[in-house]
């Protein structure tokens, strides 16, 4: 079979750095290719360095067809849940694709609704016949969906989001390798392009200070606000870092929340299918 190559799938899962790309090609020298490549039809889904390092090398290596894909968007869905499955992936990679999914999802669920309007209008039910069920609302529509898919809180899908559309492309590429942290990227969007750039170009310190002038900036920007009975502070000052630390621990608290949602609804899956067998 004549493997065929297409550049939108091969690109769009986010490629492998430099050093693991070296690893996955010393593992295939040494070990051969254990894991067999994913085809749809003869286009090949999942394996694009595998088969590029068995290419290079003279390698053998397996191949299995996934006979479920009706479209390219069926594909891109089965892409994302397969890498959304992996540990090794980043945080800001898990939002990116969780983010990809809700478009297509989202895309489909307008089709639909389209599609069931467009038969209403077209066959009216029977005198005294109860119209036709509605389409049963898609998972991953809203903010809190995406989280759980990303496994993330929904404060950091928000933070992905205005990185994805307000970002340079030097400031994306910074939180991509783990130069800035999602939440100072996030912060650090606001700002100008040119002074984006210019802050990515003095480095991992320069973003941080960029980032905290912004902050600053912002709480300088705030109205006052009266201390709480007993408490000390006001609302314009910039967070301290116990504050900081404690708004950290809240974040991970909801992403431990959204994950024990996940196992629960994974239980009942799994119960389903045992039940159904």
């Amino acid at each position: 079979m004549q493997i065929k190559i297409n550049d939108v799938l091969r690109g769009y899962i986010e490629p492998l750095t430099e050093a693991e790309y070296a690893a996955l090609e010393r593992s295939i020298l040494v070990e051969g290719c254990r894991d067999a490549l994913v085809l749809w039809e003869d286009v090949l889904v999942d394996g694009h360095n595998r088969y590029q390092i068995c290419q290079q090398h003279g390698i053998p290596f397996k191949v299995t067809e996934n006979t479920s894909f009706r479209n390219l968007d069926d594909v891109k869905l089965w892409m994302i849940d397969n890498n959304l499955g992996r540990r090794s992936i980043s945080d800001f990679q898990r939002g990116v694709l969780a983010l990809r999914k809700k478009e297509i999802v989202a895309a489909r669920v307008a089709e639909l609704a389209a599609q069931a309007a467009a038969e209403d209008a077209a066959i009216a039910p029977p005198e005294g016949e109860a119209p036709k069920a509605k389409p049963a609302a898609m998972p991953l529509t809203s903010r809190e969906d995406i989280a759980r898919a990303a496994r993330l809180s929904s404060a950091t899908i928000s933070q992905i989001e205005k990185i994805q559309k307000t970002a340079t492309p030097e400031l994306v590429e910074a939180v991509r390798s783990g130069t800035i942290s999602i939440n100072a990227a996030a912060t650090v969007a606001s700002l100008p392009e040119a002074d984006q750039v210019a802050a990515v170009a003095g480095g991992k310190k320069e973003l941080q200070k960029a980032a905290k002038e912004v902050r600053e900036l912002r709480a300088a920007s705030r109205p006052a606000k009266e201390p709480k009975e007993g408490g000390g502070g006001d609302y314009g000052r910039p967070l301290t870092e116990v504050e900081e630390l404690r708004a950290e621990n809240a974040s991970l608290k909801e992403k431990n929340a959204a994950l024990r949602a996940e196992i629960t609804a994974l239980q009942l899956r799994i119960s389903e299918l045992v039940d159904a067998s």
